[in-house]
Order: structure tokens, then sequence, then C-alpha cells
């Protein structure tokens, strides 16, 4: 049997091998506090594609400095359209008035609306404070790598490659995390033979303007279907993935408990360390 760990965004530079020992470190803590063990007979696979995506992000030349706009830019008009669409719906679920918006734009001339790119800039700062109390960029790097992944063909090709790759017939459970969720969620669809049980934590893909760029919905988890986890303050999970933001057959078990206590509660160890969390991926191996 083999467990295979999709990672998420941000990881370009870091050591493969150190990423996987700290997430099997947090699982088997979040396992010990469900009175429970890793079985001996399971192999880990940890996919690692974050170097090349840093690369992909490099090619298409989207800007590091959000408030600058390269001028007649194809690939920058519509990444700015994906995350005006984002943002908004984002923001939506949040609760952020017109009036906070504006206060954060501060004495721009600033028309309402997500075609003014300063009034998108304020919303994603916006939501950056609420994952991280401070603006720091997360939210910025995570569109943008959900941008490339999502609408950019070659590069959703080279990254499902990579991940594939640890794919096989002894895959016994998947995890995807944020980023990873997304893409573990796409390599699975295209998959001839499905793992009992997929896990996704973080996820992203109840907005609508993420999943609407991967086709159909389908449910690609096998005997013991899907299992998502999250905190109801991770603004990057906002939605469940239930029958009104990812309507599939069957129905994907949901799980809003989640008392992640990483500081933007939206990192892995505040997933993993989790009892239910580690409980349901204990259980994916009987």
């Amino acid at each position: 049997m083999r467990l295979m760990l999709v990672h998420g965004r941000s990881q370009g530079g870091k050591v493969p091998a150190e990423l996987e020992a700290t997430w099997m470190g947090t699982l088997r803590k979040g396992l010990k506090q469900a009175g429970l063990k890793f079985p001996t007979n399971v192999e880990v696979d940890f996919p690692f594609y974050a170097d090349r995506l840093d690369d992909f992000v490099k090619d298409f030349e989207l800007p590091a400095d959000p408030a600058f706009m390269p001028k007649g830019s194809p690939v920058f008009d519509e990444y700015a359209a994906f995350k005006a669409q984002v943002a908004d719906e984002m923001r939506a679920r949040l609760n952020i008035s017109d009036a906070q918006v504006q206060a954060e734009a501060g004495d721009l001339p600033t028309e309402k609306g997500p075609q003014n790119w300063a009034w998108v800039q304020a919303i994603v700062r916006l939501l950056d404070k609420h994952l991280t109390g401070v603006s720091e960029g997360a939210i910025e790097i995570l569109l943008r790598d959900v941008f490339l992944y999502s609408r950019k063909t070659a590069v959703r090709s080279e990254i499902n490659k990579i991940v594939a790759k640890s794919l096989n017939n002894d895959t016994t459970v998947v995890v995807g995390h944020s980023l990873g969720s997304v893409i573990a969620y796409d390599v699975l669809r295209d998959a001839s033979g499905k793992p009992p049980l997929f896990v996704t934590v973080g996820c992203p893909l109840g907005i609508r303007a993420i999943r609407s760029a991967l086709g159909t919905l389908t449910n690609p988890a096998g005997t013991r279907g899907w299992y998502n986890a999250y905190d109801s303050r991770d603004v990057v999970a906002l939605y469940p993935l239930d029958s009104d933001n990812f309507d599939v057959d069957p129905a994907i078990t949901n799980n809003g408990t989640v008392n992640n206590q990483t500081s933007n509660r939206h990192g892995i160890v505040g997933y993993l360390n989790d009892r239910n969390v580690a409980h349901a991926i204990r259980e994916g191996f009987g």
C-alpha cells in the first residue's frame, strides 16, 4: 500500500525530503491524538512540482509586484480578469463591504467593481489580512499559481505529469493540500485506476472561478470516497465541497470542524495534526 502526498503553493527552493518529513511527523502526531499509529507496511510518495511551477511563473513574466500593470500583455490581462473574479467571490463570502474596500484603497480615484485594478488589489490585501493578520502577499501568490495551473495547458500538463508519476496501482490514499488538492483532483480524474480514498485539506475547489476551469465535475475517488476537511477561518477553503459548491455523485464527506492552529489557519501542519483528519487517512488503509 502507498500514500501519496501532494503539497501546496510556495514550496519552491525547499528540500522535498524535509517537506515530506514535516508532513509525516505531523500526521503521526494527529494519529497519536486519535490513539492510532501509522501502518508499517505503507510506503510514502511525495511528488515535488514547486520548482517547475516557479519556472513557469518566470516564463509567463507575471510581475512580482502586484501594483505593476504591464501594458499590452495578454497573459496579464487574462490573469487580472481571473484574479478579479476570484477576489470578488471570496470577499462576498467574507462579507467584506464596499466601504472596507474603499478604505483599503485609500485616496486613489477608485471606481467600484472588478474592472478597476486598484479596487481588486484592495480586496486582495483585505483577503490577505483575513488570512495572515497582515498583508504579506500569500493570497497574491495563491491566485497567481492557481491561475497558471488552471488556465495554461502547458503548465497544467507538465505539473500533472510530475504528480502522476507517483500514482500507481498500489496507491491507496492520496492527500492534497491547497493548490495540491486541485492538482491531485485533476490527476485522479485522468487516472486509469482510482485509489480507494482521496483526502483534501485547505481546498479551494469550492470557489467557482477556480473549479469552472476544470470542466465537468466528478468524484475521482474509489470505494472509500472523498474526504474534505477545512477550518472555517481558512480564507483559501471558504466553501465546503457540498452540493451547492461541488455537486458530484457520490457526494463528498465534508468536515468543517478543524481548528487549524497555524497563524494563517491554512498551513498543512494545522490540518494533519487534527485527530479526525488523521483518523480518516488511517482508515483509508483498512
